[in-house]
């Protein structure tokens, strides 16, 4: 009988908690940047230099941050568990973590890309300058994608969501679709444990009698999760009204 098949959605809260400011801040800014100037196909024809320069930028920041305890957690768990992550981040937080299946939904930052011929992928550690081509002399672009565009990974995380016997979300508010739509394709019956300082309840998790709440930081909700997990018990006690301090009937292993 093989291991459990454990799907994890994570977002840009674990990743803040490596210093990263992956998406925007409360004023709508991205690094102080619009959104629709830095992270749109049409940002990337009306203004390559600045789009390059911005991910060129989020690049030599990622180079100094370090996966945290979430990240380590999580590969802890891979010795009992099945676990697949799919994540929102672009970061390599989780692979320096060890984390061994990981689906990026939304690209990968350390990864540049032909800007006509989508499957011609390159590692890209340094900067990408306007000039700068693939194979076939087009543009290269970062590997990201883009509002507005497609998510071509999206069907297979849909299939790794179908299989799973447990969920963990860990860090996202769950309204950025289409990766917010993912928990639609889980089991009726598979508990959900999401880890969140704020979590958004939408209908949908709202109706799910096996949803769990550890509204905490990344770190501490996963501390907690795994070590219980690790020792065999799945049952979270939650008090759904109390979301500021949840009833959590989880050990503390700290």
């Amino acid at each position: 009988m093989g291991l459990k098949k454990v799907v994890v959605l994570t977002g840009a809260g674990i990743s803040a908690e490596s210093g990263l400011k992956t998406f925007r801040d409360a004023d709508g800014l991205w690094e102080g940047h619009r959104i629709e100037d830095v992270a749109t196909p049409e940002a990337w024809y009306r203004n390559q230099d600045l789009v390059l320069q911005f991910y060129n930028e989020r690049r030599q920041q990622l180079k100094q941050a370090v996966p945290n305890g979430a990240h380590a957690w999580l590969t802890k768990l891979e010795s009992n568990f099945d676990i697949t992550i799919v994540t929102q981040n672009v970061d390599d937080l989780h692979e320096r973590a060890g984390s061994k299946n990981i689906i990026h939904l939304h690209g990968e930052l350390l990864k540049s890309r032909s800007e006509k011929i989508y499957h011609l992928v390159y590692p890209c550690t340094d900067n990408i300058q306007v000039g700068d081509l693939c194979e076939q002399g087009f543009q290269l672009r970062p590997h990201i994608v883009w509002f507005g565009e497609a998510v071509p990974l999206l069907e297979t995380a849909a299939r790794i969501f179908s299989e799973a016997g447990i969920c963990i979300i860990i860090g996202t508010s769950l309204q950025v679709y289409p990766a917010a739509g993912l928990i639609h394709y889980l089991k009726a019956d598979c508990p959900i444990y999401y880890i969140d300082p704020r979590p958004f309840l939408s209908t949908e998790l709202r109706s799910r009698k096996n949803l769990h709440l550890l509204t905490t930081s990344a770190q501490e909700g996963m501390s907690m999760l795994a070590s219980t997990l690790l020792a065999g018990i799945t049952k979270v006690d939650l008090d759904y009204d109390q979301l500021s301090a949840p009833k959590i009937g989880l050990p503390n292993f700290n």
